[in-house]
């Protein structure tokens, strides 16, 4: 069952995305990116008010994702990453994002606090960070 309304354009509209952002990443990778977004499609806090669908996560503006200025996320979403999108949708978290709401990739190691959030863990070269539950506490 869906934690955040999705049509078939939504689901390949975030398949592309975790492609784009974390293919080098593999499965674990892109799924975490997924989390996030979906994450930020329930939060209704901080930089992510008002945000109610894939779409407008996917593209706000500023503070949205950087992949969506390359022309690789243009780019038809494949079955694997469809299937992946659609087991964030369904609501599968993973840890260090489970709660996150932000990533990066730094150049060296995750600093403590990005932005003033927390440091969550990194996955290969990904740094997560979640806000605090009291922040967000549709996100916990």
């Amino acid at each position: 069952m869906a934690v955040v309304p999705a049509t078939r354009k939504d689901v390949e509209l975030l398949a592309r995305l975790i492609r784009a952002e974390a293919e080098g990443e593999g499965v674990l990778g892109m799924l975490m990116v997924g989390n996030v977004g979906v994450n930020r499609v329930i939060a209704n806090c901080l930089d992510f008010k008002d945000l109610r669908t894939i779409e407008q996560m996917v593209f706000q503006s500023p503070g949205g994702f950087e992949a969506t200025q390359k022309g690789y996320f243009y780019q038809r979403a494949r079955p694997q990453e469809i299937r992946l999108a659609q087991r964030n949708i369904n609501g599968e978290r993973f840890h260090p994002a489970t709660n996150a709401l932000w990533f990066f990739k730094p150049p060296g190691d995750c600093p403590p606090q990005w932005y003033n959030q927390w440091n969550a863990g990194r996955f290969k070269a990904h740094c997560f960070y979640r806000p605090s539950g009291e922040d967000c506490p549709r996100v916990y």
